[in-house]
């Protein structure tokens, strides 16, 4: 799960600058009134995961992902305790391999932010957050996606080349993203949505590159708010503990 934001901010201010909001979409507004205080701090699920290059799978792999919103995730690839794992905190990024780190730099995780941690803050950081993203939120127009109505923020109109996000009218979660950068273009769609806590979580998403199908995600035995120590997302205690028992 997950191709990235900012600190907390008191939810009472995030009710307070939503009521003063004005322009930003009306789906974008209800989502956010919604769930704002009342999605769940933490996750933990199993991922299939399946990569794919031109339409053909390459390899099938089982990832285990851990998350307390807003800006802390980890992924560790294939078992637990292989010492393969990225951890998201904060605004930075940190891989390791066979236990050791190999890389740490500034990477925020959008995905995080998307699927739950803009509801822990304000609604006018959420809306700066988005358009420092690229979504431009004077835009906006409503169709229907897999059969459903959408609400679809960053356009006036379907094909538009131009960031996106899409709503579902009934559940009020994201179900689809378009982001274009450097020439290229991305999409995503979260599908399969089962109810966990407050909230919703996917349990299956596709990942597609310039129209090419990339990677599969199937979520299993999804636990919201799990208890979880801090120290899972230390990289300096990384090996220590893990929350797979």
């Amino acid at each position: 799960m997950f191709p990235k934001y900012l600190s907390i901010l008191c939810i009472v201010l995030g009710f307070s600058a939503y009521a003063s909001a004005g322009s930003e979409p009306v789906g974008l507004q209800k989502m956010y009134k919604q769930y704002a205080g009342k999605w769940y701090r933490t996750f933990t699920f199993t991922q299939t995961t399946e990569r794919y290059r031109n339409d053909s799978l390459q390899n099938k792999q089982t990832w285990y992902e851990a998350c307390i919103f807003p800006d802390r995730f980890r992924i560790d690839f294939n078992v637990p305790d292989s010492g393969n794992a990225v951890i998201y905190k904060n605004d930075s990024s940190y891989n390791f391999r066979r236990g050791k780190l190999r890389a740490a730099r500034k990477e925020e995780n959008d995905l995080i932010f998307l699927l739950g941690g803009m509801y822990f803050y304000s609604y006018e950081a959420v809306t700066a957050k988005l358009r420092s993203l690229g979504y431009d939120l004077d835009r906006s127009f409503e169709t229907t996606f897999q059969g459903k109505p959408v609400y679809v923020v960053g356009a006036n109109s379907e094909g538009e080349k131009v960031n996106q996000l899409w709503i579902d009218k009934e559940k009020l979660c994201v179900v689809r993203f378009f982001k274009y950068e450097n020439g290229r273009k991305e999409e995503g769609v979260f599908e399969d949505h089962i109810k966990a806590g407050a909230g919703w979580t996917e349990s299956k998403v596709s990942f597609y590159i310039d129209d090419k199908l990339l990677q599969k995600e199937y979520y299993h035995n999804f636990k919201a708010n799990a208890a979880l120590d801090e120290k899972l997302f230390d990289p300096t205690q990384f090996g220590s503990w893990h929350w797979v028992k």
